[in-house]
């Protein structure tokens, strides 16, 4: 007999009104099980089931609370269905695999990370529950505490420590992720995980300093400290002094264990390369101070002679190279080394672009500008010295711009700097010098090559402000004033992050000027010197002088000033965001979506999305909009797959200044990506029916493909084609032209060595390119502006160093086919037509003809006539000379050959697939994963993979003589190896020389 199916609970369900408490317990348990298939016909009587539930003398409570919790999950009530099961207790089981049981954990989850984390509240509760989430010192449910404790205890019993820690810091419970990191079987590996999502996951700046401060202790607790990881927890913590001490101690030997202090100079070395690359000039001079106050080393003071003195060091010993790696000057000596031994600078692209856009005067700077940056650390002018008469026609402003655009080139030459710039700098006493725009230009070029290294530049500058005339040019200018504009943006470049109160008062006294030209520049310098502080009193000074002035200049670089002072303060910035935006000034409103953006740079966080996208629609100036559009590139940069998506509706906008902002906004995030989805979206922008969108759009894929092969992204050669084509059609605008010029002087950057990367090798923000890529963005006002750029180029290279700071010979074997990360191929020069002499084409007409005259004439001789004189001359057009059989053959066989060479050519040869790389080598930032050191005799020292940059190596074999690769600071010359044409025979360029502008 077949089993009966149940077809209705209405049996059990009656159940529920018998006044005996067992029936009732029993009906419960029934419905229990049936509550899944009969949740419609139960749901009638849920209000029966929650009476039990809140009949405090009924035993079976709970499960009267589970039945019900799961009538309200079938009918998607999920807030009742969590109120129910936590009234469940313990019957609600955490470890069952059901639907059911998920979604209320994870629930259960959300509402207590709410509840935790206050600033996820809005995404999570109710009104109400915000409120309560809101409420100082408010208690959460501990039924709610306990649900989510045993999912804690479910997930390390049964080894999911990763989703431990993930809801432990979203929740901030500090017990819990110390307690995961203690038990994980495979510690190293997931303090690797906590760094990574501590700098992703965690919103509140508070917060992420405690975990942070956890990790440095777990670091230090492993069988070998990962001393690496240690110093990057503590550079985010800012903690200078306990990174010198870490430093000292290495030296000393103490933190190697049986390694010995041998091994610990190195780590020292490496600790300080990385240091050095990840954190701002205020940080290392903190470090550097403390280190030989610890070092017992006597730092001398500044004098009328010297202002910037070195301490004494005994040469080449440990405490001497690692001043040497902190300050800087090993590693810009290294990389001048690099970009002067590998530079791939193609010259014809500039003649070109010189030839086709010599008559308009914009183009002319931005084709010197795209020089610079072509050139950027080069030290090679040699294409401003090949047409002093071009350079020439700079004029005013557009002269400042190309004095300025040599410091560009010469980035980093610090040591030179005075040198190369000394015909264009000013003039102390009677001496004439080069003018004021030339000064002026000279004085921010002396900034952009000591930006971060100011130590030297800076007495130069302050005294250059101070000593500034207020006589005018016969044109009206103000002199002082155009060399107190290139001198605030020098200093503030060479001070960048220092927080020194006197050099902020300096440039206080130029803006006090009121003067229009200085005060932006002024503005600008002082949120430079101050980079990051949050200075609640230099803001609220500088934002009543910007409610004061008339001037807009001033307002707008005070107001790029104070987002300057806001950069990475996160939360900590909301109030005088607050202030800015909520301004009826739209030049301060400006100011505030660029400090949202700086304050939240690479944070992707929630609530700084919201508000520029807000503003991205709804505000009235274009302006504003347009930076709040940007903002969201600096905010997601390092979740840059995202942006093209978040950006995708804002591109087809109907203004035109967001699709502007829309462009580069994947261009800051998608920099060196080579991402087809932002390539996608900026193709059909540079096509747009707007001249400065189709600008935007150019340099945005220029930024986008920069560093990229055509193996690895098929669009780079076509776009280079595209910027051709726009500088050299005759009727494009001119925006447009000057943006194509732009575009090919950054996707040719630092002679095709250069990327732009806004987070270090090893993750930390990058403090130079993200202030050098938002300050490029004020071009739209001021072309002097785009020269900051050069701050966001870092090296593609890879140099290993031994114990004594030199260059062995190794080699880096890099897995992929060489084409796959080549150079683009350099322009071939236009072929001159030489014309040839043709061997004459004997018609078959004429040599019948012939033929049958000779055959007449024989015939006229056999009869005794007279035969008329032949007056065809032989090799005539019509008729060649007779050719011998030896002729015809060698003819033939030099035919066959040039088929054969041909075929030949045909035949490709078969590419390896792989690479080695000498020492210094050029790595891509696609090429790192993909790149490691195998060789027998040397190993890094910490780095078990190669991410770039620089490595210490430690030597297998140190009894054996090294191979090493001479290490020379260039001077700025050029090799006839780089030239193009014709150039390739010309001598040498002779020495530095001054040529007038």
């Amino acid at each position: 007999m077949p089993a009966s199916v149940l077809t209705s609970a209405a049996g059990v369900i009656a159940l529920l009104d018998e006044t005996q408490p067992q029936l009732q317990a029993f009906a419960l348990g029934k419905l229990n099980g049936l509550v899944d298939t009969f949740w419609a016909e139960i749901s009638e009587s849920v209000r029966r089931i929650e009476e039990l539930y809140e009949d405090e003398a009924f035993h079976n409570r709970q499960l009267a609370a589970l039945v019900a919790s799961k009538v309200y999950y079938h009918l998607g009530s999920f807030g009742d269905a969590l109120e129910f099961a936590l009234g469940a207790g313990e019957l609600f089981n955490v470890n069952e695999n059901s639907e059911f049981v998920h979604t209320i954990v994870s629930k259960c989850i959300d509402r207590y990370i709410a509840l935790r984390n206050p600033d996820a509240a809005q995404d999570v509760l109710t009104s109400a529950g915000v409120e309560q989430a809101a409420a100082a010192g408010g208690d959460i449910d501990a039924r709610l505490v306990a649900l989510v404790d045993r999912m804690f205890e479910r997930c390390l019993t049964h080894g999911s420590y990763r989703q431990a820690i993930g809801i432990a810091l979203e929740s901030r419970r500090i017990d819990i992720f110390q307690r995961a990191i203690a038990e994980a079987s495979d510690t190293s590996a997931v303090l690797g995980y906590c760094m990574n999502i501590s700098n992703t996951l965690i919103t509140s700046r508070a917060f992420r300093d405690s975990v942070l401060a956890v990790l440095v202790d777990q670091y230090m607790c492993l069988p070998e400290p990962d001393l690496i990881n240690v110093c990057q927890c503590l550079i985010f913590l800012n903690n200078p002094e306990r990174v010198a001490q870490t430093l000292r101690d290495l030296l000393e030997g103490r933190l190697c264990g049986a390694a010995g202090a041998e091994r610990g100079v190195l780590v020292a070395y490496q600790i300080a390369f990385d240091v050095f690359e990840s954190a701002t000039q205020q940080f290392v001079h903190r470090v550097v101070a403390h280190l030989l106050q610890l070092s017992g080393v006597a730092i001398p003071e500044p004098t009328a002679a010297d202002a910037a003195p070195e301490p004494t060091l005994e040469k080449d010993s440990p405490i001497a190279r690692l001043y040497a790696i902190l300050t800087g000057e090993v590693s810009l000596g290294l990389e001048l080394e690099f970009l002067l031994r590998n530079n791939h600078s193609d010259l014809l692209i500039l003649k070109n672009t010189k030839l086709a856009t010599q008559r308009n005067s914009i183009c002319h700077g931005g084709t010197v500008i795209a020089n610079a940056l072509m050139h950027a650390g080069t030290g090679i002018d040699t294409f401003l010295r090949q047409d002093l008469a071009w350079v020439r026609r700079a004029a005013h402003w557009a002269k400042f711009n190309v004095t300025a655009s040599l410091g560009v080139v010469h980035k980093g030459h610090i040591k030179e700097s005075f040198n190369i710039l000394s015909p264009y700098l000013p003039k102390g006493g009677s001496e004439s010098g080069a003018g004021p725009f030339a000064e002026g230009g000279g004085l921010f070029a002396l900034g952009l090559i000591h930006a971060n290294h100011g130590k030297k530049a800076i007495p130069f500058l302050v005294e250059q402000l101070k000593n500034a005339t207020h006589s005018r040019t016969d044109e009206g200018y103000c002199e002082g004033d155009i060399v107190r504009h290139g001198g605030s943006l020098g200093l503030g470049l060479a001070a960048m992050g220092t927080a020194t109160p006197e050099l902020f008062g300096e440039l206080r006294a130029v803006l006090n000027t009121d003067s229009a030209v200085a005060g932006e520049a002024a503005g600008i310098g002082m949120g430079l010197i101050m980079l990051g502080t949050g200075h609640s009193e230099c803001l609220d000074e500088m934002l009543r002088y910007a409610h004061d002035t008339a001037h807009e200049k001033i307002i707008r670089g005070l107001a790029i000033g104070m987002a300057l002072m806001l950069y990475e303060r996160e939360e900590l910035a909301d109030a005088h965001i607050e202030l800015m935006a909520a301004d009826k000034d739209p030049v301060l409103r400006y100011g505030a979506m660029l400090a949202v953006s700086l304050a939240y740079a690479g944070t992707g966080n929630n609530k700084a999305i919201n508000r520029l996208l807000h503003v991205a629609v709804s505000d009235v100036s274009d302006d504003v909009r347009r930076a709040a559009v940007i903002g969201l590139g600096f905010v997601l940069f390092r979740d840059s797959k995202q942006v093209p998506g978040v950006v995708s509706l804002l591109s087809e906008s109907y203004n035109p200044h967001v699709r502007y902002g829309a462009a580069l906004a994947l261009g800051v995030s998608c920099a060196a990506t080579g991402s087809a989805d932002a390539i996608e979206l900026l193709e059909p922008l540079s096509n747009d029916p707007v001249d400065f969108v189709r600008q935007g759009a150019m340099i945005a894929l220029a930024m986008v493909l920069i560093q990229q092969s055509d193996a690895q992204t098929p669009k780079a050669a076509s776009t280079r084609k595209l910027f051709e084509k726009v500088i050299g059609e005759r009727h494009e605008d001119v925006m447009a032209k000057f943006g194509a010029v732009l575009a090919q002087g950054l996707i040719e950057a630092g002679g095709r060595n250069v990327t732009i990367s806004l987070q270090s090798r090893i993750g930390h923000t990058r403090t130079s390119s993200v202030v050098g890529l938002l300050l490029f963005t004020q071009h739209w006002f001021w072309h002097s502006m785009t020269h900051f750029i050069s701050l966001a180029f870092t090296p593609t290279t890879l140099i290993a160093l031994n114990k004594n700071l030199k260059m062995p010979q190794v080699k880096f074997h890099s897995a992929a086919k060489p084409s796959q990360f080549a150079y683009p191929p350099a322009l071939v020069p236009p072929k001159v037509e030489t014309k040839e002499k043709v061997t004459t084409a004997v018609l078959s007409y004429t040599k019948a003809k012939s033929t049958k005259r000779k055959a007449d004439k024989a015939a006229a001789i056999a009869r005794g006539e007279a035969v008329s004189m032949d007056t065809s001359v032989p090799g005539s057009p019509l008729q060649s000379a007779p050719s011998s059989p030896g002729a015809e053959e060698k003819s033939l066989e030099s035919a066959l050959a040039e088929k054969a060479a041909e075929k030949k050519e045909d035949v490709k040869e078969v590419e390896p697939d792989f690479e080695l790389l000498t020492n210094p080598a050029r790595i891509v930032p696609d090429q790192v994963h993909v790149t490691s050191l195998r060789d027998e005799r040397y190993r890094t020292v910490l780095k078990s993979a190669l991410v770039g940059g620089i490595v210490i190596v430690e030597d297998n074999t140190p009894e054996l003589p090294e191979e090493l690769i001479e290490i020379a600071i260039p001077t700025p010359k050029v090799s006839a190896a780089n030239t193009v044409g014709d150039e390739a025979d010309e001598p040498e360029p002779p020495q530095p020389f001054e040529y007038t502008l």
